[in-house]
């Protein structure tokens, strides 16, 4: 199975949208296969956020991911990136389609909840920088003979 990470940001936790977020996820029939809440150092902001170094926004988004606890999940699925950024919807909230996480919960995109891997090569740089080997638990759901062919 393939792998992506979610973090649920600072605006979900503090506004109590934590297990609706997880929900959603588990609804569609993906895996955690590794959950962490944590703290976010500066420099593994920096770290997450490098590809962004030098543009207008990268202060505030380090800024903001390091200002409260947030919530790290690595999910399990087939074509598991393609699936979550679906079911989180588009950066922006309000252009975000009705029946996504960011459609439905929020309205900003400086508080958009929730970051996603954006493609699965990236998905592997995320996942090494959140979680190592020991975080994950592995193990067979009794029902993922109904979610996929």
């Amino acid at each position: 199975m393939d792998r992506t990470l979610i973090i649920l940001k600072p605006d979900a936790v503090q506004r109590g949208l934590s297990g609706e977020i997880i929900r959603r996820f588990e609804a569609r029939g993906l895996k955690i296969a590794a959950m962490k809440m944590m703290q976010v150092s500066r420099e593994l902001a920096e770290e997450h956020y490098a590809e962004h170094r030098g543009k207008g926004f990268y202060e505030g988004l380090v800024s903001y991911i390091t200002s409260g606890p947030v919530i790290v999940m690595a999910l399990e699925g087939k074509n598991v990136t393609a699936v979550t950024r679906h079911t989180i919807g588009a950066t922006n909230p309000l252009q975000a389609d009705v029946g996504t996480i960011r459609g439905d919960l929020a309205i900003e995109i400086g508080r958009n909840l929730v970051h996603g891997s954006d493609k699965p090569e990236t998905a592997e740089r995320e996942l090494a920088l959140w979680f190592s080997d020991s975080d994950f638990a592995p193990f067979e759901r009794a029902g993922d003979n109904w979610l996929y062919e």
